[in-house]
Formats: structure tokens, C-alpha cells, sequence
């Protein structure tokens, strides 16, 4: 059946009325922040074109070199962020499938979850977010500046103009916090984006519920994605053995990343399937948060991996303290004027404070740029750990 391109959008949606779960988000649905007449009169359904904001943004391209848990380690097979973001991705759609919902929203939300990661991941979090504090800002959180990055810094200051659902999973991404039901908080608008980021920012909330299934959904598999994939890594760095896993977790889960993430998504496909809500089985849900128990203590808070972690600290100071100063002196010959802030739209100048640039500035950094411009003495101290 032939139809003009102007018609195809409405066949899409037409089709999604007889595909979709009722409980999934409709793309007709979607709606931005401020208007754009040219995308009613185009083909592409609203999250399709989300997609291709995001993938098209310099925030994504960064992907490439910023730290998902193991830094400074000579091994090329070693995940990155932006393998991660792929395979979070990849899981959901998955997911989304099975469940009858949204697959373009629910990969917007997936490519977009950690655009807002500082370098080294979230130990570097953790530096970055107190040097914010101590300047008066807030607290620093990767979620809260991925829907910056793309809201308002991208795209050199004018942001991408993404949906409201689109922007809400992203922020509401969190999967370190353990969910065993997640069900969707609706009919949240931009005023609740605004305020839910002001209050994470401030330290109100920790944590907020996506208003959209396909949210709940990437939140889950963000955790189903890295679980069975870091301990594959930890295993390749010699940091844990197989031999190690808990033994009641490799009955259920078995012992492999593959094996791991088909058990989980199977689980949460079947206690989930035509349900206004997602969920793991009691005994999955508990035996994950088991293994991810097992992570935190053996992996992530492992001595071998915290050997810089006093460097970095100090990198991190150095890097906040000597662009603040730049700003303050207005010393335009700064990297931070040169690299981030030249071409920048009037509004992002007037509407952030000199902490929040830098603070925007240094969270954009991949790996390599931050330690490219760290001092040599600094420098000096780093070690590989593996």
C-alpha cells in the first residue's frame, strides 16, 4: 500500500493502537517542553526522533571513553559506558517487546540514562558531587545531569527539546536502587521534572519513580545489564573468581552473564506480562539483590580498584578549584572558555552560576580529557591496577 510520507506517521500510530499494551506510552503521546510545528508535519513518530537527538548529540559521542566501573586497567576487553548503554538498550527492547510496549521510548530513555556520568564513574561521582556541595550547588547526580546535558547544556545551550517522558526516565533511571515492583507514577508534567531534579539536587529525595512502564522497564534492565557484566569483568581482571559467586545465586541465576541475564529478563517478562506494573518472583528479586550484595563488597569496594582513589579525589579538587578561579578572573585564554563555554547560547550564560558551568564543564569530560589536563604531578601518582 503506497501512502504520501506526510500519511505514514499516522499509520504508525494507527498500528501502535493495535500492537500496544494499554498500559504503554503512545509515541501520539509524546510532548516536548516547547513546541515545534515542523515535527506534526513530519513522518517520524515523537520518541524516534528522541533517538536521533540523542545519538546525534556531542553528550553521546563522549560515551566512548568514560569509565563504567574499571579505570586506568590495560585491557581492551573491559566494558565502557557506552558498550553499557548499548546492552541496557538492547535488554529493554527486549523486555518492552515481550510486554507490548514502547521500544523507541524505551531506547531513548536507555541511550540517554548515563550521558550525565563524570569521569571515572561513580567514584568520580562522588568527588565531583562534593566540590558542588562545598560551592553552594547541590549535590552532583549523574541522573540529574543527563536530563541537564540534554535539556539544556547540548547543542550549546539550547538542549534537544526531548519529550517529557523521555527526560522523566532518564532521571528516574536509577538502578542501584533494588526494586522488586516498580509501578509507574503518571500524569507528571515539566513543572514535576523540574521540581523532582531541584529536590534530588538538594538532597529532598534520593530516588523517583518513572511515569511511564516503559521507565520502570530500563530501570530494571540497567541493573539486569551490569550485574552478570561487571562480575564477567571482575573475573577477566582477576579481581574474583567464578568459585567465588554466592552459591545460592548461582543455582538461580547460574554463573555466566549470559545465563544471568536471560534467567532475570524471563522472570520479569512472566510476573510482568499484562500487568499495569513490572516485577521480579519474590525469590528471583531477593537473590538478585544477593548477588548485587556480593558486587558492591567484592568488586566495587575492592582495594585493588581503589588504589588512585586518593589521586583522583585530588585531581578532581585541582580541576573544580582552578575553573572556578578561571570564571571568577575572567581569564578568557582558560580551556573552559576555549573548550565549553565559547559560542554558548545567552541563556545558559545567564542562567547558571560560575559553579554550575564548571560543574557542566568537568562532568562532559571524558577520561582521557580530565587526566589530559591534570598537572604532571598529579599525574605522576597514577597507577594501573591491572
Amino acid at each position: 500500500m503506497n501512502h504520501q510520507l506526510e500519511d505514514l506517521k499516522q499509520v504508525l500510530d494507527n498500528r501502535e493502537n493495535g500492537l500496544l499494551s494499554p498500559y504503554s506510552t503512545h509515541s501520539k503521546n509524546g510532548f516536548r517542553r516547547n513546541h515545534e510545528a515542523r515535527l506534526e508535519t513530519g513522518y517520524r513518530q515523537a520518541f524516534s526522533v528522541d533517538i536521533d537527538r540523542i545519538l546525534h548529540s556531542l553528550a553521546y559521542t563522549r560515551y566512548i571513553d568514560k569509565t563504567q566501573v574499571f579505570y586506568l586497567v590495560k585491557n581492551d576487553h573491559i566494558t565502557h559506558r557506552v558498550l553499557h548503554v548499548q546492552i541496557v538498550s538492547k535488554v529493554a527492547r527486549t523486555i518492552g517487546r515481550f510486554l507490548g510496549l514502547n521500544e523507541d521510548l524505551i531506547e531513548a530513555i536507555a541511550l540517554g540514562h548515563d550521558i550525565g556520568h563524570a569521569p571515572f564513574g561513580h567514584e568520580g561521582e562522588t568527588y565531583l558531587s562534593e566540590f558542588c556541595r562545598l560551592s553552594g550547588i547541590g549535590n552532583f547526580r549523574h541522573n540529574v545531569q543527563s536530563v541537564l546535558f540534554l535539556d539544556r547544556v547540548d547543542k550549546k545551550g539550547q538542549g534537544w527539546n526531548l519529550c517529557l517522558q523521555t527526560l522523566d526516565g532518564i532521571l528516574c533511571h536509577d538502578g542501584e536502587t533494588h526494586n522488586h515492583q516498580l509501578e509507574p507514577k503518571r500524569n507528571k508534567t515539566f513543572s514535576t521534572l523540574d521540581r523532582d531534579i531541584l529536590e534530588i539536587t538538594t538532597g529532598i529525595k534520593k530516588s523517583v519513580i518513572p511515569m511511564t512502564l516503559e521507565g520502570c522497564v530500563v530501570r530494571m534492565a540497567d541493573t539486569i545489564s551490569y550485574i552478570g557484566r561487571d562480575i564477567e569483568d571482575g573475573i577477566r581482571l582477576g579481581i574474583i573468581n567464578r568459585k567465588d559467586l554466592p552459591s545460592e545465586c548461582i543455582s538461580l541465576l547460574g554463573d555466566t552473564n549470559g545465563t544471568i541475564i536471560y534467567r532475570l529478563v524471563t522472570d520479569l517478562i512472566r510476573n510482568s506480562s499484562n500487568k499495569s506494573y513490572i516485577a521480579f518472583s519474590s525469590e528471583i528479586s531477593n537473590t538478585l539483590l544477593k548477588l548485587k550484595k556480593f558486587n558492591y563488597k567484592t568488586i566495587y569496594l575492592n582495594r585493588k580498584i581503589k588504589v588512585n582513589s586518593g589521586v583522583i579525589r585530588q585531581m578532581f579538587e585541582y580541576m573544580f578549584e582552578t575553573f572556578l578561579q578561571d570564571l571568577e578572573k575572567e581569564d578568557h585564554s582558560s580551556v573552559i572558555y576555549s573548550g565549553f563555554l565559547k559560542d554558548m547560547s545567552k541563556s545558559y550564560l545567564e542562567t547558571s552560576s560560575n559553579a554550575e558551568i564548571v560543574r557542566d564543564f568537568i562532568a562532559g569530560m571524558t577520561d582521557r580529557y580530565f587526566i589530559d589536563l591534570c598537572p604532571d604531578e598529579l599525574l605522576s601518582k597514577l597507577k594501573y591496577i591491572l
